[in-house]
């Protein structure tokens, strides 16, 4: 059996939607033993975001962030569904949550009466805006991050707004909640004290622009959009062949001189790209106009297979514009295993490979509260009786 590098921590999953259940679908992956928590009846508004369906009913959206997990159905509106998060909480180690600011509070499940009687929690704060500042009370989705946080700005080929085709800003934010959670439970272990740990949508997207809101603060101008080419890098982008698309990136300029010889090979008589203002990156971009349509001509006599054999050939890096099917059949993908069989669902892989700790896929997405009677026998300890009482007071709905 492969030892996962989080065996044994705990998590409660109070979180809904993408950004909070992909951070803990991450900390399954790598061993964590996650409990998430849903709404009787009606559990994670994902499950029902569709179609298409699986055959049990649950929307492919759920199905991608809700691996390696028991689920569990506690009411928490109720008194005795709080009363039964707050023992729960008790024994985890984790808690991620994403509920509206001041939500979980109300009940008495907030960071700071939780970590008042748990000191080594770590409490993770998944939510839009953040807890604090002027749009702290509002809901967030990632097309609002999106849209907000100036991604939509720099995306797509024209003047109107464009969403990137996946929701990032969620999984950005995911992934930076996993590597707090991560950070504050190395902090833990070495103090004795966990934490309060908050990640929003709009702060997550905002750090992803990296150089281009760098490229902006320096500026002083708002970059607009570039389509499929590059701000700073010339020729990087998509071109044309005999038959469909390519990418070429090209990155530095020894590999522009071996892209120029192939380029010189197809037109051996036109000597139009060997002007000295190519021969350096910044000429090539500031000569960007000129350039491009020269280069777009000669990728055209090609067809998209013969060009891959020069390129790689030749070390100049290159790609397939694959669709999303093509992308998870290339040999790499499949070599790298990126397309797995959880139960009787079909799921991305985790990317994470380790020598020692792979991630491990233990559990296919659950069934709505499947787990309710097993997790309160696991980590309370509790019998049929205290189950039925909780039941009987409300805690399930």
């Amino acid at each position: 059996m492969v030892l996962g590098a989080l065996d044994g921590l705990r998590v409660l999953d109070l979180s809904r939607i993408l950004a909070g259940p992909s951070c803990a679908q991450l900390l399954g992956d790598l061993g964590a033993d996650v409990v998430k928590v849903e709404r009787p009846a009606q559990g994670d508004d994902t499950r029902r975001w569709g179609p298409p369906f699986d055959a049990h009913g649950n929307a492919t959206y759920f199905l991608a962030a809700n691996r390696n997990k028991r689920s569990i159905e506690v009411d928490l509106a109720s008194d005795a569904g709080a009363a039964l998060i707050r023992a729960l909480a008790g024994h985890a180690d984790v808690l991620i949550e994403n509920y509206k600011a001041g939500d979980l509070t109300r009940r008495g499940l907030g960071p700071s009466e939780l970590l008042r009687s748990y000191p080594r929690l770590v409490y993770a704060s998944i939510n839009g805006f953040g807890s604090d500042g002027p749009r702290a009370s509002e809901p967030g989705y990632d097309f609002l991050a999106q849209a907000m946080g100036g991604l939509m700005s720099v995306t797509g080929p024209t003047e109107t707004p464009m969403k990137a085709g996946v929701g990032v800003a969620d999984l950005f934010t995911g992934m930076h909640a996993a590597v707090g959670i991560l950070a504050a439970l190395r902090h833990r272990d070495q103090t004795g004290h966990g934490q309060h740990i908050e990640v929003a949508l709009l702060d997550a997207q905002l750090a992803m622009l990296a150089n281009v809101a760098t490229d902006a603060f320096l500026s002083g101008k708002n970059p607009g959009r570039l389509g499929n080419s590059h701000p700073h890098i010339v020729p990087y982008q998509v071109f044309a062949c005999a038959d469909g698309h390519l990418v070429v990136a090209v990155g530095n300029d020894a590999q522009w001189l071996r892209y120029r010889i192939l380029l010189d090979e197809v037109m051996p008589s036109n000597a139009d790209l060997h002007d000295e203002i190519f021969a350096k990156n910044a000429g090539r971009v500031a000569q960007r106009s000129m350039l491009i349509p020269r280069i777009e001509a000669r990728m055209k006599t090609h067809t998209k297979e013969a060009w891959m054999m020069l390129l790689r050939a030749h070390e100049v890096p290159v790609a397939p514009v694959h669709d999303v099917l093509e992308a998870f059949e290339d040999p790499q993908a499949v070599h790298r295993q990126m397309r797995i069989q959880v139960g009787d669902a079909e799921l991305v892989a985790c990317p994470i490979h380790a020598s020692l700790t792979p991630p491990t896929y233990r559990l296919p997405p659950p069934a709505l509260g499947a787990h309710t009677r097993e997790v309160l026998t696991s980590w309370l300890g509790w019998d049929d009786a205290a189950i039925e009482a909780a039941g009987d007071a409300g805690a399930f709905g």
